[in-house]
């Protein structure tokens, strides 16, 4: 069976106002690095590269990916403007944007067509 059989979409969630979706900053970045986070058998630590500063983001890709370091080198959508959150002991400071976890599908990043400078904004 693939993933498309049996799939049922979600309902739309409710209309929010424009201004709340101006404040969701999402930028392009460069997955540098994947590291193992110790002690934890979902996350995964990311450093990546936004153009003018690297930030370390956490990811539950271990259950997603056979081998989350395939993703070093390449661009994903972040969510930059997150209060920094501590999950298994170390700060993740923004969130990946990926498509399919909340709706029970292989998650898959959300990234750009063709490469685009690193810090650049979606929207």
């Amino acid at each position: 069976m693939t993933q498309e059989e049996g799939f049922k979409v979600a309902p739309v969630k409710p209309n929010i106002a424009f201004d709340l979706l101006e404040k969701i900053d999402v930028r392009v970045g460069t997955i540098e690095l994947v590291e193992d986070v110790r002690g934890s058998n979902k996350l995964v630590k990311l450093s990546v590269n936004f153009g003018d500063h690297k930030r370390v983001i956490l990811a539950g890709l271990k259950q997603e990916r056979e081998n989350p370091k395939e993703l070093e080198g390449r661009q994903a959508l972040f969510i930059v403007n997150l209060e920094p959150r501590r999950m298994a002991g170390e700060i993740s400071e923004g969130m990946l944007f990926d498509i399919g976890y909340a709706d029970g599908v292989k998650p898959v990043l959300a990234v750009p067509e063709l490469s685009v400078p690193n810090g650049v904004r979606a929207g």
